[in-house]
C-alpha cells in the first residue's frame, strides 16, 4: 500500500468543544485573573512593585482570552 500525496492524514476539522468544557475554562481563566489582582496588591506589592503591575497587566490580559474562549462554539440554542 502506498501512501497518498502529502505528509500525513487529510485535514479534519476539529469537533467545537463542548458548552461545559468552555463554560469550565472561562470560569478557571477569571479565577485566575482574580487570583493575580488579589495576590498582586495585598502580598506581592511589600515585596516588588514591579512584579505586581506585571501581574496586574498579564491579569489585564485573561479576560478577552476567557470570553473568546466561552464563545468558540456554536451557539446554544434551547
Amino acid at each position: 500500500m502506498s501512501m497518498p500525496d502529502g505528509d500525513g492524514p487529510p485535514n479534519r476539522p476539529g469537533r467545537p468543544l463542548r458548552l461545559t468544557t468552555r463554560r469550565r475554562a472561562y470560569f478557571i481563566m477569571m479565577g485566575v485573573c482574580l487570583l493575580l489582582i488579589v495576590l498582586a496588591w495585598t502580598l506581592i506589592w511589600r515585596f516588588s512593585i514591579t512584579a505586581a503591575v506585571v501581574m496586574s497587566a498579564v491579569a489585564l490580559v485573561i479576560p478577552p482570552f476567557a470570553a473568546i474562549v466561552a464563545n468558540a462554539g456554536p451557539a446554544n440554542r434551547q
